[in-house]
């Protein structure tokens, strides 16, 4: 590729342009492909502190309520989802940094965007929809029920702590959902971006 070509790739990006050899251009490419994956490790690496957090947390309060059965039933069940979305989040993030030197650069954004593009905007893209209500019921009974130190059953008869519980679901809903969402935007943002670069890289190759 020449440059002139990385130039015109670049035109729109960096003011000193003009002045940057072939070498210095193609490291520049380089730098900002990622600079953009970065945020989407950060996510990940934010998703997977969350997860360890909040296993950490079922199994301490498990702990410590041994003799109540719902109660347990319901931290296992969310501590089978959150430990499901762990091992994803894991995965995702050895695949990302899984770089292998040897490739091309264009070679090597190529593998990065159909990653992306499947966790992004593939099949299950969406899945979050559903899920998040789940978890949030799951997590509001856990925390609810635990620091109201009564059993399971009594927090669930109980008429303030149904309010409680509702009223905490439905802003939680909203709250997560809406979170979720502008996420997801910011996600399809960079990797519209990097779809873009890939685009004028090909293109400007050929």
């Amino acid at each position: 590729m020449g440059t002139d070509n990385l130039q015109n790739i670049w035109k729109n990006i960096d003011s000193e342009i003009k002045h940057k050899t072939m070498y210095e251009l193609n490291q520049s490419l380089a730098a900002t492909t990622r600079k953009t994956m970065k945020k989407f490790l950060i996510l990940l690496m934010i998703d997977i502190v969350v997860c360890v957090g909040l296993i950490i947390f079922l199994i301490i309060t498990a702990l410590n309520r041994q003799g109540d059965l719902l109660y347990q039933l319901n931290n296992t069940v969310l501590g089978i989802i959150t430990l499901i979305s762990l091992v994803v989040s894991l995965l995702m993030l050895k695949k990302l940094h899984n770089n292998k030197f040897d490739l091309p650069l264009k070679d090597w954004m190529a593998q990065r965007i159909s990653l992306l593009s499947r966790w992004a905007t593939g099949k299950y893209c969406k899945l979050y929809i559903v899920l998040l209500p789940i978890l949030l019921v799951l997590i509001n009974l856990s925390i609810h029920v635990y620091y109201e130190c009564k059993p399971f059953i009594e927090v669930i008869k109980n008429t303030e702590s149904e309010i409680g519980l509702i009223v905490g679901f439905i802003v939680g809903s909203v709250v997560a959902l809406f979170t979720a969402k502008k996420i997801r935007e910011y996600q399809i943002k960079n990797l519209e971006y990097m779809k873009n670069l890939y685009a004028r890289l090909t293109k400007d190759s050929l």
